[in-house]
């Protein structure tokens, strides 16, 4: 089989870039004829004051990406497009380009854009569903995406026009939800729940169940206000046990958590910074436990799969899709979210019972052999594709919109850093 993908990467690598990448390898692997489009948000600081300024016009519709994409098509004739991040540089355009040719679409829901601005359903320390609720334009009241009115007004309309366009309706095949849990919030919000089918992300290679109980505890991710890193300090202040953390990640809290750790003494705290895809692995793999104090829903963080498949239990926030996938006492633990005295709690449990951790471990250690590797992901793929392929094409036509002509422009995306055909 013939596959477009299609993503836009984030200027920091992130969840959604790993299982992208992933995804492809494992086409590729099976055999399959991967062509990739690619573009990177790293491309918006070479921007001049011009090209920023009509960056709303082309995050709504990019006339480049349209054409280069088009053109793609026509050249590879590919069997399905799979379509996993269009924002900022790709645009819902390459929904258009798609279905002007025929070509069937599947499109990832790896986070909440589509119904919040700000794409994780969180305001103001807590989780907020305004935007299902109220509409788009609440988002651009709290100036939710990036504390701007602008940026949150840009991100608002162009989810506003291609509603009202019928992009995601009829210009989409197929949706992938990472949970049940994200199924539920999209179909609230509108989305037809036969279109949507649930897959999980996966791990691979797979590095094997641990031999060694672990020493210390990980978080791993983006130190960012969502997270509930304040929650995690502000726990390990309170523990009366000595448990070593490490928290492997950036973010723009990252300074104000370094403070806090200075100010509250936390001598067991370490910040590693970045660390590579195989460094952070090894880290989880050595640790006790990993701990994702999360106070915003989570689609489907890869951490946590990322330590079943070493067999490392999670404590993580009783909230969203984080408790569909750890469930409380059988392969992981579960706190009250924003509560650091409940997750102190759970965390000095958890340290003064040894032989249970372990039991949460080898049972963390089978949910990933059972849901989570490969070769499962692998079926679960060519299942959705399958189905698709079958869908009538004639229920999901989309004429493209009348957009006006693109102020600005670049060149045809040939350079193999964009467009990749490894096969």
């Amino acid at each position: 089989m013939k596959i477009l993908l299609v993503h836009n990467r984030y200027q920091q690598r992130g969840g959604e870039d790993a299982a992208y990448e992933q995804e492809r390898e494992l086409l590729e692997s099976h055999g399959h004829q991967v062509v990739a489009y690619e573009r990177n948000n790293t491309e918006l600081l070479d921007h001049s004051l011009f090209q920023r300024l009509v960056m709303p016009i082309k995050t709504t519709w990019a006339w480049d990406t349209y054409h280069e994409i088009l053109d793609l098509v026509r050249k590879e004739k590919p069997h399905i497009a799979h379509v996993h991040n269009t924002f900022v540089q790709i645009s819902p355009s390459v929904f258009a380009a798609c279905r002007a040719e025929g070509v069937p679409v599947v499109q990832t829901l790896h986070n909440f854009r589509l119904i919040c601005p700000a794409a994780t359903l969180f305001r103001d320390g807590k989780v907020c569903e305004e935007c299902l609720e109220s509409g788009l334009w609440q988002g651009v009241r709290h100036a939710c995406y990036r504390d701007s009115f602008a940026a949150t007004g840009a991100t608002a309309l162009m989810l506003t026009v291609h509603r009202t366009a019928g992009t995601w309706s009829k210009g989409v095949t197929g949706y992938i939800a990472l949970s049940e849990f994200s199924k539920r919030k999209f179909v609230r919000a509108g989305w037809p729940s036969e279109k949507i089918h649930v897959k999980p992300n996966f791990v691979a290679p797979d590095p094997g169940p641990k031999q060694e109980f672990g020493h210390g505890a990980v978080y791993v991710g983006r130190l960012s206000p969502e997270k509930g890193l304040k929650t995690l300090l502000q726990a390990w202040h309170r523990l009366r046990t000595s448990i070593p953390l490490q928290i492997i990640g950036d973010g723009p809290m990252r300074a104000e958590l370094q403070q806090m750790v200075s100010q509250s003494n936390l001598s067991d705290v370490l910040f590693t910074g970045l660390l590579s895809s195989e460094e952070t692995r090894s880290r989880i793999r050595s640790a006790r436990l990993l701990v994702l104090p999360s106070e915003c829903y989570e689609n489907f963080p890869m951490t946590v799969v990322e330590a079943f498949s070493c067999g490392t239990p999670v404590v993580c926030s009783r909230l969203g899709a984080m408790q569909e996938i750890v469930n409380d006492h059988s392969n992981g633990l579960h706190f009250a979210p924003g509560q650091p005295e409940d997750l102190a709690r759970t965390l000095e449990w958890a340290w003064s019972n040894p032989p249970r951790l372990q039991a949460l471990g080898k049972a963390a250690r089978r949910d990933y052999e059972l849901k989570y590797t490969a070769a499962r992901n692998y079926a679960a793929l060519m299942a959705i594709y399958q189905q698709v392929l079958e869908r009538p094409m004639d229920e999901c036509r989309l004429t493209v919109p009348n957009y006006p002509t693109p102020i600005v422009s670049r060149q045809p995306a040939i350079d193999p850093t964009i467009i990749r055909n490894p096969r």
